[in-house]
């Protein structure tokens, strides 16, 4: 038992340098929330705020508030704001369903990403009887609605540089 403490306290220390150096180079905690803000910054063009207010983490280029979400598994569900950001902006890991997290790894990936209007999401959400706020069950239809990546979608197209890096951050076998 005590070589399997020893063991975890050796990854951890390794982790720590790993994140120390994930947060010099994007100058926050080396977070999956800062992580998915800095890497849909410099991918995607968007404009971050010094400080989220409400759950608007920036701006698109044409303006638009933005709260963006980095899910190690797309299971479905969002947290929202009532009165918040008017897109969601989702990097998602492979699609699963909810389940237990004994015995599997959450690996920090990008799988596709999705770009939800925030006003719609309400809406349905609402005309179904669901709740807003904290894991909102989104149905798979506006899932597959509001994936730009890797299927291209003409709401938010990108281009193909932006594609080869998005790409880089896909699950490795």
């Amino acid at each position: 038992m005590s070589e399997d403490v020893r063991r975890v306290a050796e990854l951890i220390r390794e982790r720590n340098r790993i994140d120390a150096a994930l947060a010099a180079c994007i100058r926050r905690p080396a977070l999956p929330g800062h992580l998915g803000d800095w890497i849909a910054a410099r991918i995607l063009g968007i404009a971050l705020v010094p400080h989220a207010n409400r759950g608007v983490d920036g701006r698109l280029a044409d303006g638009r508030t933005v709260n963006v979400r980095w899910s190690t598994k797309r299971e479905g569900i969002l947290d929202l704001h009532e009165n918040g950001p008017e897109v969601y902006l989702v990097l998602a890991g492979p699609k699963s369903a909810p389940s237990s997290s004994v015995g599997t790894s959450r690996p920090l990936v990008i799988e596709a990403v999705y770009l939800f209007d925030a006003a719609a999401l309400m809406d349905d959400l609402r005309a179904r009887g669901r709740k807003i706020g904290t894991a909102s069950s989104v149905r798979d239809e506006l899932w597959e609605a509001a994936e730009i990546y890797p299927r291209p979608n003409t709401a938010f197209p990108l281009t193909d540089a932006q594609r080869e890096l998005l790409a880089l951050f896909s699950h490795q076998p």
